[in-house]
């Protein structure tokens, strides 16, 4: 796997302009980016930066909230834009660079909104975390929040499966509860720390502050893991994402990212790549371009930073590039 510096989105204004979210649309058409600015900016495939438009507060006078998350929706047609300040708005943006605007839902929570995923095929339903320890589904039809489950910690992260059946949440007490969300059957997972970093591919992996990269099976049974404890550089483990596929999973950390692949045939997960940036930082967010070519890091800093991913690249008749994103 080669993953090789692609371009710079967007330069720091001032110090710590932390990137809070980023998020790739399904279609890989348009990159939506977060700031502390509280504008969300988006760019396009080759990353030249098209549109932004600043966001709402819940409340007119609150000046003081940040964004959680984004999330497209599977027909890339909406974002939907987590908050710190207890609110969702969703926003329908059009079909052409510079279409204005608008919110189609919003859903207002009774706590701060921490973490936020959009599954996949699933138009109408938004799942979310609180500062209060609850998980709700935000169904788009009604406009109406419905309770999922409720821990009594902090729920520090969310992801969903990739067919979008089920999600799992990470707790501050290191708990991670997957549900399938048809059935509501639930698994509790045990990690060895709070799961700062979450995601869900081949299967879920967890990471936090003590330098263990976990992956978990659906069933709650330990997969793999990889111990970096002993390792002085480094430092937390801060996000996590997978590609479209499962196979491949990127987790930012202090001053780098990891990435690790499947291996099927064995079957095992193997570190492929550590990409070491001077000066980086935190690496504070992390989102995949639907075709798996590229990834786009987000960090403490304020830039964000696109890299080139793939097993190799080959020119047909001189026209034509191939890139290889997957074994399959």
């Amino acid at each position: 796997m080669n993953i090789r510096y692609w371009g710079n989105l967007q330069q720091p204004v001032d110090a710590m302009q932390k990137i809070s979210a980023i998020a790739w649309s399904p279609n890989s058409k348009r990159q939506a980016v977060a700031a502390s600015d509280r504008v969300i900016h988006f760019y396009d495939e080759s990353g030249t930066k098209r549109d932004k438009f600043s966001i709402r507060p819940a409340e007119k006078e609150n000046r003081s909230y940040i964004v959680r998350a984004l999330a497209f929706s599977p027909d890339s047609q909406k974002l939907a834009v987590a908050q710190s300040d207890s609110i969702v708005f969703v926003y329908r943006l059009g079909n052409e660079w510079g279409d204005k605007k608008a919110i189609c839902n919003k859903f207002a929570q009774g706590a701060s909104v921490t973490c936020m995923t959009w599954p996949n095929e699933r138009h109408q339903e938004l799942v979310v975390g609180l500062a209060d320890g609850k998980v709700k589904v935000c169904q788009l039809k009604t406009n109406k929040s419905q309770p999922c489950f409720a821990q009594e910690h902090f729920c520090v992260t969310i992801c969903s499966s990739p067919d979008g059946n089920s999600i799992a949440a990470g707790f501050l007490d290191g708990s991670i509860i997957a549900m399938h969300l048809d059935t509501k059957a639930k698994t509790r997972i045990m990690h060895s720390t709070i799961p700062d970093a979450l995601a869900w591919g081949q299967h879920i992996v967890a990471a936090g502050n003590d330098g263990v990269v976990a992956f978990y099976e659906a069933t709650g049974d330990r997969f793999h893991h990889f111990d970096y404890s002993k390792d002085d550089r480094v430092k937390e483990f801060t996000c996590a994402a997978f590609n479209a596929t499962g196979e491949t999973c990127v987790i930012g950390n202090f001053d780098r990212f990891y990435a690790f692949n499947f291996n099927a045939k064995r079957p095992t997960w193997d570190e492929i790549a550590c990409k070491k940036i001077q000066n980086y930082y935190s690496v504070t967010s992390v989102a995949w371009k639907h075709d798996g070519s590229k990834i786009g890091i987000g960090s403490l800093c304020g830039s964000v930073d696109i890299f080139d991913v793939s097993l190799k690249k080959s020119r047909y008749k001189g026209k034509f590039e191939f890139t290889y994103v997957s074994l399959s």
